[in-house]
């Protein structure tokens, strides 16, 4: 089978949309977070998404599965919060290396059944590395601008279990998305090394940043350029920016990551802007028509959906790439 590098010199690859989006329409209740085993967790855990790839596999499964028949060539698993510091919110730190390992397992399932049915369009799991709840870089407190929620070493080692327990589980690609700080970015980076270093191992890594206004700014204060420069340390397969914006207004960054950058470029928005009530009403058909924009600019060797993305979505970003060309990458990775 041929790699994701190799894929990537020759066709537009698509990511998958919302984890999140699908889960909501399963309206999942406390019971269903907690399942049989954790019944009696002292604690509330509905709003864990990452818990149900041990209470809800099966919904989990069915959601990679939709997203590979609307035409996706990767699926992030479901541990965008699987970190020991996100799950403090739930008293499930102990849990953490069993949720992404069980969770890059159950994509990898579907990958390979999909894989096998059509060889000719190989399926990749990209083991999801959010960004945590926590930022390293600035001060949760405006009293004390010095403070610091956590630190770096705390999230090296955070990240480092997530790492091994992904890559234990099958993931092909490791993404660490949505960053809004760029150090604890990282800090991720630094543990994949590590571990690909104690394993003697080659993983694929793609990054993702997440411009929060219109400013055109991460949340720590870089810029697209800035963002790229210091990330452009660690051999990665691409760079982009996902989340917090819809299509449109992604266009004038992933023009500068384009510009500045021979690494892949990657871009998963968000079905538009969240309207009064927090949810996204851009139809696949209006997305498919942004991101045509992308595609017509030749900025993109990735491309896929964030928030409010569902499979109806990423079916019409799959069916308009095949009409396109990748980006070209003017070195090889």
């Amino acid at each position: 089978m041929k790699n994701i590098e190799a894929i990537l010199q020759e066709r537009i690859l698509v990511l998958d949309g919302a984890m999140g989006t699908m889960l909501q329409r399963y309206k999942f209740v406390e019971e269903d977070f907690r399942g049989e085993r954790f019944k009696d967790w002292a604690h509330p855990l509905q709003g864990n998404n990452d818990l149900l790839s041990l209470t809800q596999p099966q919904a989990i499964a069915e959601v990679h599965k939709k997203y590979f028949e609307a035409g996706a060539d990767i699926v992030e698993t479901n541990t965008f919060s699987g970190t020991t510091i996100a799950m403090a919110d739930y008293h499930m730190e102990d849990l953490v290396y069993e949720l992404n390992y069980e969770s890059a397992k159950i994509a990898k399932k579907v990958a390979e059944e999909f894989t096998a049915r059509e060889p000719h369009k190989p399926r990749f799991v990209a083991g999801s590395i959010g960004p945590t709840n926590k930022t390293a870089s600035m001060s949760p407190d405006v009293n004390d601008p010095g403070y610091r929620a956590v630190s770096f070493d705390e999230l090296r080692i955070a990240y480092k279990e997530q790492v091994e327990a992904l890559l234990d589980g099958g993931a092909d690609v490791l993404l660490v998305e949505t960053i809004f700080d760029t150090l604890n970015a990282k800090a991720a980076l630094f543990a994949i090394e590590e571990v690909k270093e104690e394993r003697n191992i080659s993983v694929p890594i793609m990054v993702s940043g997440t411009i929060t206004d219109a400013s055109g700014r991460t949340l720590s204060g870089q810029t697209a350029e800035a963002f790229l420069i210091s990330i452009s340390h660690i051999p990665i397969i691409s760079v982009g920016f996902n989340c917090a914006l819809g299509a449109a207004q992604l266009v004038p960054h992933l023009e500068v990551l384009s510009a500045k950058t021979d690494y892949g470029v990657s871009a998963h928005p968000n079905a538009g802007l969240p309207n009064a009530f927090g949810e996204y009403d851009e139809t696949p058909e209006q997305m498919a028509s942004q991101i045509k924009e992308y595609l017509e600019k030749g900025l993109v060797n990735i491309v896929g959906g964030c928030c409010g993305t569902t499979p109806e979505h990423i079916k019409a970003i799959a069916d308009l790439v095949k009409e396109y060309e990748p980006r070209k990458q003017t070195l090889p990775v």
